[in-house]
């Protein structure tokens, strides 16, 4: 017998303005991500700069609005300078990030080129782990102001006249790690200091720009929150927001604890907000800085042995491994895969969810959260191999979110059963409390008044059957119902692959029924729901 649940919109009841940037994605050099995805000379659809075509027009066909990039760990003890000019002539370098060869055949210029041609906004991270001031202005001036200067110039010289006019600048990347190169974990004053300086300085090149600081890397961090308590004492008045990064895990096959990660994002999210509350107050100052969770990310991962007795020292134990056996990577775009299996062997329905499950929770706090770089956005928009590209599961909520999940964000309370998850581990680091009465069925709604349109976002979480729900919508009198459009598989090992593209893809149920403003319909377990209402014309036209 399928439970049942209710939901209930009113245009009365709302969060924020939704930003477009918090449907962005997130690169970084890691294995195949630049090398052999982005990049490949060899490629038949390889352009003049060695860039896969396929994957551009994949990625120009979707309303991906920003990319954060180019790292990432890897930004850390990247020179920029190093990467622009002739490609025959430029500096070849190890990454100590993640033990690879760098020879900067994708530089500065190419990856702003690349957002060009893929039609979205560059999101740019400045390296504050072994770079300083002057880097950082030179890097803003020769990206960003008009000419007549040696930086400026240069880029002229270099083939791109105008301005790339990047606006978004964050301040380094995950400086409390101590896997960080040039971290700043043991001096959070000292880094929101430099920060602040840094950040008036590209300001003065550019008064146009925003910038973001670090934060925590993750609510696991035992100076949570304490280090971004120290940080934004001493740069709340130069920065627009604040950077912070959380990778969701549940052991594989517990979809409560994987799908209720959503519960955890807003502990966070309420965490950082209330943080940032009292630096305000404290500098009274009208300003409010906003989050940016500029990496994210929600998966099934087998848990790890821990390591009893350590402590804190079990952080450590991670990073400050000096293997003199390890060697360096030396990545071959061409073949993007050894040893591993590529994209779309494995079920991935649940990982949709998981993620569009995060993308909820941000809604929720849209008056907030105004930037969210999905980790393996750019692969969920563009599945690929060495020869293909396809649409994965994730595509669909991902891009129906970008498209219909604009204007206003809304609360969309449930009544419905709910579960408990147990508190539980997945290694030293990740651990997460109990949760008690997560609802079963999770919702956000956004309402956008330029185009008379009202869209409701609903997961069900069920794993054990389906939900039947009532959908209150009574209150937008001029609103008609349009369409119920459904995601799900009675395969969870099911996947969308080159040769078989459309296992897993969204379809309209026509099963809905709506009187009187109120829409009943079956949840399917474990599915994504989009239900549209459209402004009447009658009422466009008044």
């Amino acid at each position: 017998m399928a439970q049942k649940a209710k939901i209930t919109v009113h245009p009365s009841f709302r969060i924020g303005e939704i930003s477009p940037r918090l449907y962005s994605s997130f690169l970084e050099p890691i294995g195949t991500m630049v090398n052999g995805t982005m990049y490949n000379p060899k490629h038949p659809t390889a352009d003049s700069q060695g860039f896969r075509r396929d994957i551009i027009e994949a990625l120009r066909q979707t309303p991906n609005p920003a990319v954060r990039l180019p790292g990432g760990n890897f930004v850390s003890g990247w020179d920029w300078k190093d990467s622009i000019g002739p490609v025959s002539q430029r500096k070849a370098h190890l990454d100590l990030a993640w033990h690879q060869y760098i020879p900067n055949d994708v530089g500065h210029d190419e990856y702003l080129q690349w957002m060009e041609k893929i039609g979205a906004e560059p999101l740019y991270t400045l390296n504050l782990g072994t770079a300083g001031i002057n880097d950082a202005v030179a890097c803003v001036e020769y990206t960003n102001h008009e000419g007549g200067t040696w930086w400026s110039d240069l880029r002229r010289k270099n083939g791109h006249e105008a301005p790339y006019g990047v606006k978004l600048w964050y301040l380094g990347n995950e400086m409390d790690g101590p896997w960080q190169v040039g971290s700043w974990e043991r001096d959070p004053k000292g880094y929101g200091i430099k920060a602040n300086e840094i950040s008036k300085a590209v300001k003065w090149v550019d008064g146009s720009i925003e910038t973001g600081v670090c934060g925590s890397s993750a609510p696991f961090m035992a100076h949570f929150p304490e280090w971004d308590l120290q940080v934004m004492q001493e740069c709340y008045e130069s920065v627009d927001y604040l950077s912070v990064h959380h990778y969701h895990s549940a052991p594989p096959g517990d979809f409560g604890a994987l799908l209720g990660g959503a519960l955890y994002y807003e502990d966070f999210i309420n965490t950082e907000t209330a943080m940032l509350e009292y630096v305000r107050s404290k500098c009274r100052s009208p300003k409010k800085v906003m989050i940016s969770f500029d990496e994210y990310g929600a998966m099934s991962r087998p848990p790890r042995p821990f390591r009893f007795g350590g402590g804190i020292h079990n952080l450590y134990e991670d990073h400050y491994v000096f293997n003199p056996d390890r060697k360096f990577v030396r990545h071959d775009p061409d073949n993007m895969f050894p040893g591993m299996p590529p994209r779309g062997r494995r079920g991935d329905m649940v990982g949709a969810l998981g993620n569009a499950s995060v993308l909820l929770a941000f809604l929720r706090h849209a008056d907030r959260v105004k930037v969210g770089c999905m980790t393996g956005g750019l692969g969920t928009l563009a599945a690929s191999d060495r020869e293909h590209v396809w649409r994965s599961a994730g595509y669909y909520p991902f891009t129906q979110l970008m498209e219909h999940g604009q204007g206003v964000s809304l609360q969309a309370p449930v009544e419905c059963d709910t579960f408990d998850i147990p508190a539980y581990a997945v290694d030293d680091n990740s651990q997460y409390p109990a949760k008690e009465g997560v609802p079963f069925v999770d919702a956000a709604a956004a309402l956008n008044e330029k185009t008379g349109e009202l869209a409701v976002f609903v997961i069900n979480r069920r794993w054990d059957g389906g939900t039947s729900l009532e959908l209150d919508a009574s209150a937008f009198g001029e609103y008609e119902f349009a369409e119920h459009v459904e995601m799900y598989t009675d395969d969870l090992e099911a996947a969308n692959t080159w040769e078989e593209p459309d296992r897993i893809r969204p379809r309209s149920n026509g099963a809905a029924l709506c009187e009187n403003g109120k829409v009943t319909a079956e949840l399917k377990s474990l599915s994504w729901n989009m239900f549209r209402f459209e402004k009447s014309q009658m009422g466009k036209e008044v």
